[in-house]
């Protein structure tokens, strides 16, 4: 096929490979701490830097990379102000990045604001350094999540003995919460800031309906992610369909049939 001989679609299908790897890998720890939601609040504000960089003429996706590492430092802070009430730090975040983006955007009236492929995807333009930065974000996450593996688990399921046997439970937090910011902020040119939760969560889903134990759960998500990435880029590029929107719904068919499958053979 032609598509591939074409320098824009093999940078978007190196793009996506690499964020089909790290989002999944992130999300498993996630979901399973009931944080999915985090996704779509870091998203948000990520916009809200997006629009910042285009008013004041800089790298967009870096100002949005800033931003959603900022907000991952105040949503740490809130859940310690708002212990019994946690939840709390996701939605008044969320709530802030959304007036913050809506706000940028009205001072930005007349002013060339392309946020458009940043609230939907735009992979296909990526370029160079885009992805260099993705691929040293991937390279960050991957090596703190391999280094502090053990660690990570025992949060995952017991956050309280975690504690007791010593170990550093705020900075754990706070870096899964960076870790997560990072993934988000240089994933929202790729299948943009409303989607780009999907890929954190869906994966997992359809890993936690066939996967034995944790490490296999963590590897199958990872697989699912990368099937509907290349996928659904193949797809979305030989029938001119939108490419964000086409990878997180072969997830979704992904998903359907794992529990229709998991239904009928019962495995």
């Amino acid at each position: 096929m032609d598509i591939f001989q074409e320098y824009f679609f093999q940078r978007a299908l190196l793009g996506g490979v690499l964020i089909g790897f790290m989002a999944p890998l992130m999300g498993v720890f996630l979901v399973l701490r009931r944080l999915s939601m985090i996704g779509d609040t870091l998203a948000h504000v990520s916009i809200a830097g997006v629009a910042l960089g285009f008013l004041m003429g800089i790298y967009p996706l870096g100002v949005g990379l800033l931003f959603s590492v900022l907000a991952s430092f105040a949503i740490e802070w809130l859940r310690k102000a708002y212990k019994t009430y946690a939840e709390l730090s996701i939605a008044i975040i969320m709530s802030g990045g959304v007036a913050l983006a809506t706000f940028l955007f009205t001072l930005g009236q007349g002013f060339n604001m392309d946020v458009t492929s940043y609230l939907f995807g735009s992979i296909y333009t990526l370029n160079w350094t885009d992805l260099w930065l993705v691929a040293g974000v991937t390279v960050v996450v991957t090596t703190v999540l391999l280094l502090t593996f053990k660690e990570m688990f025992l949060l995952v399921f017991d956050e309280e003995a975690a504690s007791v046997s010593g170990l550093p439970v705020r900075t754990l937090n706070l870096l899964t919460t960076m870790l997560t910011a990072l993934v988000i902020g240089v994933a929202i040119k790729i299948v943009g800031a409303l989607l780009v939760s999907a890929l954190l969560t869906v994966p997992v889903a359809c890993s936690l309906v066939v996967a034995r134990s944790f490490r296999h759960s963590v590897w199958t998500a990872v697989i699912y992610s990368e099937i509907a990435v290349v996928g659904g880029l193949v797809a979305a590029g030989i029938w001119s369909w939108a490419p964000g929107a086409t990878v997180v719904l072969t997830l979704i068919a992904l998903l359907i049939l794992s529990l229709i499958a998991k239904r009928t053979f019962r495995f």
